[in-house]
């Protein structure tokens, strides 16, 4: 099929130079010219197919040869060095017992390679500390600088960079008084019990865990259903802006011309106009978005 292709672009070609002419005497150097053409074409393909294909050698012996991961180096303290976690376990023999029960715990080498990570990988080199019987200051506390877990979350950082975020780098919270890094999962609760995870908010936000008579659905969920607790560009650390959180459960619809519905309660048309009063809970209507005694709309 390709040759057919080339010999009718030659032929068409051949015409339109005969044309040109006006004469049939120019045929054999015609012929003689597309000769040189066609052999001139196949040689600069050729070429092209080997540089293509050099080039995509090329490409994939840099992708293979590429190291694309984020190389974290452990937090280093001036004149310590390290000394492995067994020197920790004399005086802390119930963390590091149950340390291995962590997520952190997963992070842990095996062997030689194991010198420089365990504790001393968030606590720096443990030297000056075990030779001074354990003085302050001569261990990095992450409770107090919150770069030691920026290494390896990096994403975090930049949420608490956000407008709205906890007091995390102003000094007033930490890192732990959330997640536990020395004891079971980092994140309460787990992954899959989301309630569970309530927990660690309602220490401080005592208000909002009720019990509630009436009990908004999406407290079941977890907080983080609509909070960033990192921290996030919407005011209270909501995940969402506006009256586009509270849709994301509680749908829209248009059942009459005229009338938008949500939650089978007529919100704009019928003379009422609840939409344009501002966001669900600013707007005089759902205030109790965590849970109400007296009114299962979540009002008061």
């Amino acid at each position: 099929m390709a040759v057919k292709v080339r010999n009718d672009f030659y032929k068409t070609v051949a015409n339109e130079h005969l044309i040109k002419t006006g004469a049939a005497a120019e045929q054999p150097k015609t012929r003689a010219w597309l000769a040189s053409l066609g052999k001139k074409t196949w040689t600069w393909r050729r070429w092209g197919v080997a540089v293509l294909v050099a080039a995509s050698l090329a490409v994939a012996v840099i992708s293979c040869g590429t190291f694309t991961g984020t190389v974290v180096e452990p937090p280093q303290i001036a004149g310590a060095t390290f000394v492995g976690s067994q020197n920790c376990e004399q005086c802390h023999q119930e963390i590091y017992r149950k340390f291995k029960t962590s997520d952190h715990a997963r992070l842990q080498a095996k062997g030689k390679n194991a010198e420089n990570i365990g504790c001393e990988s968030c606590h720096g080199p443990g030297s000056l500390h075990t030779q001074s019987g354990g003085l302050a200051r001569t261990i990095i506390n992450p409770r107090r600088d919150p770069e030691t877990c920026f290494q390896c979350h990096l994403e975090k950082r930049g949420n608490f960079s956000l407008p709205y975020h906890h007091p995390l780098e102003e000094g007033r919270v930490s890192c732990a008084d959330c997640h536990n890094p020395h004891e079971g999962r980092a994140i309460n609760g787990g992954y899959t019990a989301h309630a569970s995870i309530n927990d660690a908010c309602f220490k401080c936000h005592t208000e909002q865990r009720g019990p509630h008579i009436f009990e908004h659905e999406a407290m079941r969920e977890g907080c983080t259903t609509c909070h960033n607790p990192h921290g996030s560009v919407n005011q209270k650390m909501l995940v969402s802006r506006n009256a586009e959180l509270c849709l994301k459960c509680h749908y829209q619809q248009q059942t009459t011309a005229g009338q938008i519905m949500i939650g089978n309660f007529v919100h704009q048309g019928a003379g009422r106009d609840f939409l344009q009063r501002g966001t669900c809970w600013s707007a005089g209507c759902h205030e109790a978005v965590h849970g109400s005694q007296v009114n299962s709309h979540l009002r008061f």
